[in-house]
């Protein structure tokens, strides 16, 4: 962090050196949320280097109070999702579920044996078929480990809105992987945590 802290104000003043630093320490950070988002190792590397070049274009507009990891993923996930736009990605329509009593907590879920067994090519095919914006804050939430506020700073949502879109993408995640179609149990959809994080690694 200290050396993050001295980075950024050097890059800020066109130091390129300072600049390849920073990308160094944040080249696999912003490529594997590319990865998720994307599904494809190739669109990952160019839209890796594309935020690379936005983040160089707009440093004057990174502020000292932000997070630059944060100032950075945001500027990969908006990229990701105008890629998956300009593809044409195939939203899915979602029911409007009622919100439970976890969708105002951020504590820890109890696992789920069904969901601990599914493989990593299951829940990576499931995390596809989610609508971008969903998919960005199940990624950003269970591979970046951020919290709450910070994905409506990433994403530009309200605490709300994040929460809603975290409660209905695990939802509709444990409904993509069971597999006689029937609605998740609750028990489903709180286990999807541990699953997706330990069933799909780079």
């Amino acid at each position: 962090m200290l050396e993050e802290q001295s980075l950024v104000p050097r890059a800020q003043r066109g130091d390129q050196n300072a600049f390849a630093q920073l990308v160094e320490m944040y080249q696999m950070p912003v490529y594997n949320l590319a990865y998720r988002m994307l599904g494809n190792a190739n669109d990952a590397e160019d839209a890796a280097q594309e935020t690379f070049l936005r983040a160089y274009s707009q440093l004057k507009t990174f502020r000292v109070d932000q997070k630059f990891a944060t100032w950075l993923l945001s500027i990969a996930a908006h990229h990701c999702i105008d890629r998956l736009r300009r593809r044409k990605f195939l939203w899915l329509s979602l029911e409007d579920d009622a919100l439970d009593e976890s969708l105002a907590s951020d504590a820890p879920e109890p696992a789920n044996e069904a969901l601990r067994h599914e493989s990593a090519q299951e829940i990576a095919g499931a995390l596809e078929r989610l609508s971008p914006a969903y998919r960005l804050v199940v990624v950003l939430k269970y591979w970046h480990e951020q919290s709450v506020e910070e994905i409506a700073q990433t994403t530009g949502d309200s605490v709300g809105a994040v929460k809603v879109k975290l409660h209905r993408a695990r939802r509709a995640l444990a409904r993509a992987m069971t597999a006689d179609g029937r609605p998740p149990t609750a028990a489903a959809v709180n286990g999807l945590r541990s699953a997706v994080k330990r069933g799909v690694s780079l």
